[in-house]
């Protein structure tokens, strides 16, 4: 839905700390069906609009209130193809001025009609941008601007209009082509036509040394083995590199963030969790796994006898065909911590496709 792709834009944006959607009366089922699946923690509960989106955004700014947040950003949700560059400079601008907004220069000549449409004028382009969302502005600065709005029957088109009838200075920032607000037919079937899906590539890189045991858990597989490899959980150094590739795709950080050693509910536990974990984040984020692919760097155990039954167990955990995950091996010859058959390393990528 046109709604969840416009959501999970921010909810992915580092620097924001929540969402708060505003609806129509009446369409709760719809906005449900809407947010399915998405990470739920940073999203608030929806507001009802009024008549106008004047007054929705006045009521979205009321039930922020209880939170009181220094800045707040204000996007049309029929813009679903909004990037992270432009949100964040938006954010960016909102350090220096109390309000920004993304906008883009005009390339067309403009005219001005009179009547019978007949050309009144000709105006200088070089001085007019076409207005985006999102806008941003300082929050108690922009519910007062609204509130003073509301009480004086002062009706404007955008926010950045009302800021600017209250005296605040606006910048602009650049916008895009692709931020195009959906209001026709057309306008969505171009959208469909013109929506690529974005690829995002993460990397992620593990090492665990050996300590006393008799078997190593590697891809989700136990092995017989003379040693077993220390860690707060079952120390799977190929699983934690592929969670922190999955992870390091979508931006949301590293395994310690999410299952840090400090937190007793980890020890000993399967890394098949942290992977479902990071599966989950792709999933909230709307992303799918298109790849992954897993290199194991050790000297022992040899890797080729479990090579397909990692690669069955990966595929599972994921819910990925075989054929879309790959696990290879090499020694280092000798030569390092892995070569004097000290430990372990593993290091993985992931393709993601957002869409």
């Amino acid at each position: 839905m046109v709604l969840a792709r416009t959501v999970r834009a921010f909810l992915a944006q580092p620097g924001i700390d929540a969402v708060q959607v505003v609806v129509g009366e009446g369409d709760a089922d719809q906005y449900g069906a809407a947010v399915e699946g998405l990470d739920r923690s940073q999203l608030l509960p929806p507001v009802y609009g009024g008549l106008t989106r004047q007054a929705s955004v006045h009521n979205g700014l009321e039930a922020l209130k209880a939170y009181m947040p220094d800045r707040v950003l204000i996007h049309d949700a029929v813009r679903p193809f909004v990037t992270g560059d432009i949100i964040a400079r938006v954010l960016e601008a909102l350090a220096q001025a109390p309000g920004a907004i993304a906008a883009m220069p005009v390339a067309d000549t403009l005219k001005q009609a009179g009547a019978e449409r007949r050309i009144a004028a000709t105006l200088d382009r070089s001085q007019v941008w076409r207005a985006q969302t999102p806008q941003g502005f300082r929050f108690p600065e922009i519910l007062a601007a609204h509130d003073a709005a509301q009480a004086a029957g002062i009706a404007m088109t955008d926010d950045a209009a009302i800021a600017e009838w209250a005296g605040l200075p606006v910048t602009l920032v650049m916008g895009a082509e692709r931020n195009r607000k959906l209001t026709t037919a057309e306008d969505l079937a171009m959208a469909d036509d013109a929506h690529i899906p974005e690829m995002r590539v993460g990397q992620g890189f593990d090492v665990h040394r050996f300590a006393p045991g008799d078997h190593v858990w590697l891809c989700g597989v136990k092995l017989a083995h003379t040693h077993a490899l220390q860690g707060h959980s079952d120390a799977d150094v190929a699983l934690h590199a592929l969670t922190d590739a999955l992870l390091g795709a979508i931006g949301a950080g590293d395994i310690g963030q999410h299952f840090p050693d400090t937190d007793v509910r980890w020890k000993g536990a399967p890394s098949r969790l942290f992977l479902e974990e990071a599966l989950r984040l792709v999933r909230a984020h709307g992303g799918s796994i298109g790849n992954v692919d897993v290199t194991i760097l050790c000297e022992t155990p040899k890797i080729a006898p479990h090579r397909a039954a990692m690669r069955r167990r990966i595929a599972e955990i994921l819910g990925l065909e075989e054929v879309r995950v790959s696990i290879k091996a090499t020694t280092t010859e000798g030569l390092g911590f892995t070569g004097r058959r000290e430990g372990i390393a593993a290091l993985a990528t992931a393709t993601v496709v957002l869409r």
